[in-house]
């Protein structure tokens, strides 16, 4: 089984469809990489092992039997803990979640399993998704495999963590304002956020309704297109997902760089942007102008507002959104006492960590009266000002390019007591999710020994060109192949 787990998704699903390796056996070398690993980089709030060997015995049976189990035939998955499994603890990294087992599963989740995945277990996140390291986490630290002593971004950081160190191939997160991306870029590997709408939110505990998106985080460009076509499209439970039919994705993949226009905000990255992040910037874009790409510079003003905004519109989301977690219907609950009032705060201030409180608190005063126009109807304003400066620019090109981050890893605990600087870290990634924009994250080199992230954000619903020129640059690079010395 040596080297089992360190095969890519879409080469899993090649070698288990054709008999050369058995599910059961690309399952047990993961999660044996996970007991011989993970107490050292804490990727895991929960493995599932017995469920995950059960079910890759299944897929060996039905591929003995002639079946195709899907295209995702034997893939052992891992998912930020933020996705619903029917019987299985989802805490979203919370305390208040302790011990909580959804009665359903996650659309996205049950889609995977038609395809033939295997689930192996829940991914450490920021609590509620609320962070970009990690450190939030009620349950413990989540480190990068890159730097045991530095952060592997946030929210989904577990699920990057977990996929850079080839405990799974493949891997689920949830990003809100860069929750995928940014976790991808530094772990160095690869995390896609669709289009607003294009993968149903059934089964996603909400953090902000109007932003979150469910996304793969996984070794490849092959293998987020793959992962893509298996949870993307139209779902009943979900009123927000869409009906726009989603191309042949593999397909897109073949796709040539020559001819496509890559806008560049210039103005955007002068300052703030930390000296090798951006040439590993730069040199990216001499690659995909080797390949026969033109660079264009594109203005995008609104850009600078992009953090207030976001900060504004998703805690006014996350106010509402985690009202329902009072200790009533499900979750602790603090001793009623002969108080009911002073039930729901004991539960909610022994519940939520530091962090979540923050963002409920400036969420509930931006929609207070007397700050609702100020704030919170301003922000919106400002949202539609971005989509439109990013219509604009789609004018003049096919996707609009910029770092993931603007620094590589930072030290654990380095930001922690600044959330002003810790927010600065999804200067890049909030814009898209403000716009509903489908972003990707591809490893474009390194800074100081840590992975740098090439972003690209495409048109809505253009996940094919996207994915084309990601692939396109990748192919290019070996940046992709690099491996943690974890």
């Amino acid at each position: 089984m040596s080297g089992l787990h360190e095969l890519g998704a879409a080469e899993v699903a090649r070698r288990v469809r054709g008999r050369d390796v058995r599910a059961e056996d690309v399952t047990r070398a993961c999660l044996e990489r996970i007991a011989s690993g993970d107490a050292q980089l804490g990727a895991f709030l929960l493995v599932m092992g017995e469920r995950a060997l059960d079910r890759a015995r299944r897929v060996d049976a039905a591929v003995a039997r002639g079946d195709d189990p899907g295209p995702l035939c034997g893939v052992p998955v891992a998912l930020k803990d933020v996705l619903a499994v029917e019987g299985v603890a989802t805490t979203c990294g919370s305390r208040l979640l302790e011990g909580y087992a959804p009665p359903f599963t996650a659309t996205a989740v049950r889609r995977l399993e038609d395809a033939g995945a295997v689930l192996l277990g829940k991914t450490n996140m920021d609590e509620f998704a609320m962070g970009s390291s990690t450190e939030n986490s009620a349950y413990q630290p989540t480190r990068n495999p890159w730097d045991l002593t530095r952060v592997p971004g946030g929210s989904s950081g577990g699920s990057a963590a977990a996929v850079a160190a080839c405990m799974a191939p493949l891997a689920l997160g949830s990003d809100t304002g860069g929750s995928i991306r940014q976790p991808a870029a530094l772990c160095g590997v690869v995390g896609v956020k669709p289009t607003y709408g294009r993968v149903s939110r059934y089964g996603l505990v909400a953090f902000a309704s109007s932003l979150d998106q469910i996304g793969p985080l996984c070794r490849s460009v092959e293998d987020a297109a793959l992962a893509l076509s298996a949870i993307c499209g139209p779902d009943p439970a979900d009123s927000t997902s869409s009906a726009e039919p989603l191309p042949d994705l593999t397909a897109a993949l073949e796709a040539p760089a020559r001819g496509r226009r890559i806008g560049v905000p210039w103005s955007f990255l002068e300052q703030g942007v930390e000296a090798g992040t951006l040439a590993a910037f730069r040199e990216a874009l001499r690659v995909l102008e080797s390949e026969g790409a033109t660079l264009v510079d594109v203005s995008l003003p609104s850009l600078p507002h992009a953090i207030a905004a976001y900060y504004l519109v998703a805690t006014a989301e996350a106010s509402s959104n985690l009202a329902r977690f009072d200790g009533v219907r499900y979750g602790k609950r603090a001793d009623p006492g002969r108080d009911l009032a002073r039930m729901y705060g004991e539960t909610r201030e022994r519940g939520f960590g530091p962090e979540v409180k923050r963002r409920i608190l400036l969420g509930t005063f931006a929609l207070a009266s007397g700050y609702y126009d100020a704030y919170y109807l301003r922000a919106q304003k400002v949202r539609r000002l971005i989509r439109d400066d990013f219509d604009r620019a789609f004018a003049a090109c096919d996707v609009v390019a910029t770092p993931t981050s603007p620094t590589p890893a930072f030290r654990l605990g380095e930001k922690s007591d600044d959330p002003l600087q810790m927010y600065l870290a999804d200067i890049f990634t909030v814009p898209a999710n403000l716009a509903g924009l489908p972003g990707i994250s591809v490893p474009c080199g390194l800074s100081a020994g840590l992975p740098v992230g090439l972003q690209l954000v495409g048109r809505a619903f253009d996940e094919e060109t996207l994915l084309g020129v990601a692939r396109c640059f990748e192919q290019a690079t070996d940046h992709h192949a690099a491996r943690p010395p974890f």
